[in-house]
């Protein structure tokens, strides 16, 4: 069987692959380990709940059951669904947005699809455009979006060291450009894998920069705000014509539902609405279902920053408290987490590569994720991508507490060994 190139780049191992993977047969049971490398949500009761009550109401009702389940929805997406969130956003936030603003999509990952092959790859003439990303680490699934190659261009950070072992980056504007052949820019905020919110000023100078090179600035909103809100500093929601926002129903708790919202400049939904109708021929009805009366009412909002937010936000500290229990006289440094729900840990000068450490872990019987997958676009070596490792704390506080205690200990068992190994060489 001879594969394309398409087959060949889609078909084989990759980074999402590897994380999908390993999530999947944790949850269904064929891998036992403790779980700390996925980005499912944790189930959160009174959340699932008001989710569950809405779908029992949906199954009661047989005509709203069939119109959800039995009807193609419009591959722009569900009219009702779009015109309730449109009406939400304009009342909280003014945004002057209308129903040709939004376009839903089968998820994030597939709207990033869309969107970077949009504005990324060959065009007419012979160019050839990429995406920026002002700052690394960013979103594993980015990495093999693209339809051509070398879609990615990245910037490294600049690195605030702060207490309690804690670092945070920040876009390093010293020298950020949009050269010619740059179609877009984009960031995630929160960013996974590190937890780091970029600040409103970040922002705003971003979208001058966009705004400058006449290219979008795409904001990667899937834990952010104004759904589900997994923040933890300030940051207000941001849009303009120059930006383009997506949003997502999974970490609010529906991932299974696989909804994904783009709000944009008119070209930009236009242009999303025929690429739905080609790939998928519509959006999917079950997530717009289930989340529209919560948006309707406003509810969306008020349980993101009643619920959603404090959940996370007291797992987070945890979360960390328990890293510096475990971690403590360990050559370590975690981000600072800001939002999402994840820890990144940074072994400086660790004997061995993340990938390395990630294959030990996962012998003991604990899945993280390496770092060096979090870089897509950086062409310079940096040992920093080697370094680090990706933690979710979303699972049961036992099994987070369980998994980051053996992470420590074998830390320590990597330097230990690096230092007996040193120590024969010397003898010798």
């Amino acid at each position: 069987m001879k594969l394309t190139d398409f087959g060949r780049r889609y078909g084989g191992s990759s980074g999402t692959r590897q994380l999908m993977e390993d999530l999947g047969s944790a949850l269904d049971g064929s891998l036992d380990v403790l779980m700390l490398g996925g980005g499912n949500p944790s189930h959160i009761p009174a959340v699932q709940e008001l989710f569950r009550q809405r779908a029992l109401q949906i199954a009661s009702d047989a005509r709203l059951f069939a119109q959800t389940v039995g009807n193609y929805d419009a591959p722009q997406g569900q009219r009702d669904f779009v015109a309730a969130l449109v009406a939400m956003l304009n009342r909280e936030y003014g945004w002057g947005l209308t129903r040709r603003n939004v376009a839903l999509t089968h998820g994030s990952q597939s709207a990033f699809f869309m969107l970077f092959n949009m504005f990324a790859g060959p065009c007419a003439g012979g160019t050839v455009q990429q995406i920026l990303l002002p700052v690394t680490p960013e979103y594993i699934g980015y990495a093999d979006l693209g339809l051509s190659d070398d879609m990615f261009v990245a910037r490294r950070p600049a690195i605030e060291l702060l207490d309690r072992g804690q670092f945070k980056y920040h876009v390093d504007f010293k020298g950020l450009r949009v050269e010619a052949g740059i179609g877009a820019m984009c960031v995630s905020r929160p960013t996974n894998p590190t937890g780091n919110v970029l600040t409103d000023e970040e922002i705003d100078a971003l979208v001058a920069l966009a705004r400058a090179a006449d290219v979008p600035l795409i904001i990667d909103g899937a834990y952010g705000t104004p759904f589900p809100d997994i923040i933890f500093t300030a940051a207000r929601p941001v849009w303009n014509e120059q930006v383009i926002l997506c949003l997502s129903l999974s970490k609010i708790g529906l991932p299974g539902v696989r909804t994904g919202v783009v709000i944009a400049a008119e070209p930009v939904i236009d242009a999303l609405t025929g690429m739905n109708a080609i790939l998928h021929l519509s959006t999917g009805s079950v997530g717009p279902a289930l989340a529209q009366q919560m948006v309707e009412s406003g509810e969306i909002l008020r349980s993101s920053r009643d619920l959603v937010n404090p959940y996370y936000s007291a797992k987070a500290e945890r979360a960390l408290r328990w890293v510096e229990e475990f971690f403590a006289g360990c050559s370590y440094r975690v981000h600072r987490p800001e939002g999402a729900f994840f820890l990144w840990l940074w072994f400086e000068g660790l004997p061995i590569t993340s990938a390395g450490l990630y294959q030990r872990l996962k012998a003991r019987g604990v899945v993280v994720l390496p770092g060096h997958h979090f870089f897509p676009g950086l062409r310079e070596a940096w040992p920093h991508r080697h370094e680090c490792i990706r933690v979710s704390y979303t699972p049961g506080d036992d099994v987070v507490r369980r998994g980051l205690a053996i992470i420590a200990d074998e830390v320590r068992a990597i330097h230990a060994g690096a230092g007996a190994h040193d120590r024969r060489r010397q003898q010798a």
